[in-house]
């Protein structure tokens, strides 16, 4: 009888432990059906998105004397009075038909003339030997040629690649660590910026390793011929919000983002972010295939609706609940230009006056006394040079695109204190659309202090021939993730404008104030002294 019992209860017992772990498995089913969407819409075959690409042109058009202002009827004549013939803008057609592609016609004439105003055609002196962040060797007698020539070991993927002291023989990557200066990252008309562009929307991709560092996750991909990108996936919806209860040091990272802020600051006449394009990457083929990252690798897997997903190892969002997954296997993200090594080109990192504390409870210094930009003109590298004029000109550019995630920047050690700041890491901006942060426009608010070209050309980008939103929606209709939907959408756009009032509303307190303190210092730091003889644009 007691041998029944216990048969019995034996029984029980196993049937309740099966009856838990089927719950547990459904609910985990449950679970990632809610993370890992089926895709709804099918995004446009990759061979289409790349044949297209071959007829984009990424360099802002050269426009030879006056800029003429764009209208919605505009006709393009073929040359000018003198019998030279205009360059001509590569539009590729888009796919919606009727008034959106006539929008987009527009506004790209608009982005034509404001790249060929004066403001951002300011003649400048040729930039000195010691000025070059990288150099490349002087020419060399024929008999040494071979010696000074770098050529490629025949590694699975690589190209087997030849290069010399010759511009022409670099690849787009190389060509681009060569011409960055003091100054810019790259000129403002600069004929390698179309196949530097070309190499990261279509070259193959031979290698994937997760990038080192960071608090989300991020790959370093390698193509061909030695060059390498940081590639940022999609992690939400181009219309998605950031929630309002998350802090600004809990949001995600977007790969809209960091192609919007490229184009926002060339737009600004910064060049002071690395080149980045959007791409469709093949989970499977162009990541998973290629990684030699065993830690990377373990993390893939296919999701309940068939997508291949995978997630990696970082501080946040790198878990099965926020894996990224592609549709099935196409996944969007950002490619931005890696900068020189390290090794080649060390960088000075240096924490901003005005981080915020990243603390839910406590609040900065800069937040509590309304004087501290008094103390920040005094200590150096704010106390002299242009170095508080440019951290003024980052202010701005994250004020529009509302990136609170601005903690630290870096400068290239070569030049000292005397030289531009790099605009890195801009995930974190375009969260919100409906809400402005003017904590951001703090140090201007402070300072009282801009450069007069970057008002110039803020006030330029007021006027409704060459509006903020307009000239924007038409550089980032060149981006290849354009085809598969608008990178910014409206709401963003039209928030652009309505920020741009706003910093031109503080500079105009500034001035007012200025004027009443008397002999105070200027508003303006003064650098258009070769545009003496352009108009002020009205605003």
């Amino acid at each position: 009888m007691m041998w029944r019992i216990r048969r019995r209860s034996r029984t029980i017992c196993l049937s309740l432990a099966f009856i838990t772990i089927f719950i547990h498995l459904l609910l985990a089913l449950v679970s990632f059906s809610i993370y890992h969407q089926p895709c709804h819409t099918p995004l446009p075959p990759r061979t289409h998105i790349l044949r297209d690409l071959a007829h984009t042109n990424y360099t802002s058009v050269v426009i030879r004397g006056p800029a003429e202002l764009p209208t919605d009827n505009i006709q393009r004549d073929s040359s000018h009075k003198d019998g030279k013939k205009m360059v001509k803008s590569h539009v590729r057609p888009l796919s919606d038909k009727g008034g959106k592609n006539a929008s987009i016609e527009s506004d790209l004439l608009k982005l034509e003339a404001l790249f060929g105003h004066p403001l951002y055609n300011m003649p400048s002196p040729p930039v000195p030997e010691e000025d070059w962040l990288l150099r490349v060797k002087p020419k060399v007698k024929a008999s040494e040629r071979s010696s000074q020539r770098w050529v490629s070991a025949s590694q699975d993927g690589y190209e087997d690649v030849h290069w010399n002291s010759s511009s022409s023989s670099h690849p787009p990557w190389l060509r681009f660590h060569l011409g960055i200066s003091r100054w810019q990252l790259y000129p403002h008309h600069d004929p390698n910026m179309e196949p530097l562009m070309q190499q990261l929307a279509t070259h193959r991709i031979v290698s994937a390793v997760q990038k080192s560092g960071g608090t989300q996750l991020k790959l370093v991909m390698s193509f061909p011929n030695y060059g390498q990108a940081m590639f940022k996936p999609m992690k939400q919806e181009r219309d998605e919000e950031t929630n309002y209860n998350l802090y600004y040091f809990s949001d995600f990272e977007r790969h809209n983002a960091e192609i919007a802020a490229f184009h926002l600051d060339r737009i600004l006449g910064y060049r002071r972010i690395p080149p980045v394009a959007g791409r469709l990457v093949d989970v499977v083929k162009e990541i998973k295939d290629v990684t030699t990252d065993r830690k990377l690798a373990r993390t893939f897997f296919t999701s309940p609706v068939g997508n291949e997903c995978f997630y990696g190892q970082c501080s946040y969002y790198c878990s099965t609940e926020h894996a990224v997954c592609g549709c099935p296997r196409d996944l969007e993200g950002s490619l931005a230009v890696m900068l020189p090594d390290l090794s080649l080109a060390r960088r000075k990192t240096w924490r901003s006056p005005w981080r915020r504390s990243y603390s839910r409870s406590k609040l900065a210094k800069w937040e509590t006394e309304p004087e501290y930009c008094s103390t920040v003109k005094k200590t150096p590298p704010y106390d002299k040079g242009t170095r508080l004029v440019d951290f003024i000109d980052m202010v701005i550019l994250d004020f529009l695109m509302s990136n609170m995630d601005r903690h630290h920047y870096e400068t290239f050690e070569k030049f000292g204190n005397n030289t531009f700041l790099l605009h890195l890491d801009n995930g974190r901006a375009f969260g919100r659309h409906s809400k402005d942060e003017p904590s951001i426009l703090t140090p201007l608010k402070q300072c009282c202090r801009i450069r007069r070209s970057t008002w110039l050309r803020l006030r330029l980008l007021s006027l409704p021939h060459y509006r903020l939103s307009d000239v924007m929606r038409a550089s980032l209709s060149r981006d290849p993730l354009h085809k598969v939907a608008p990178l910014l959408a409206e709401p963003h756009l039209t928030a652009l404008d309505r920020r741009l009032k706003t910093v031109l509303g503080t500079v105009s307190r500034c001035q007012k104030q200025q004027k009443r303190n008397g002999n105070g210092e200027d508003v303006f730091y003064e650098d258009t002294a070769s545009l003496k003889d352009v108009a002020t644009p009205a605003g």
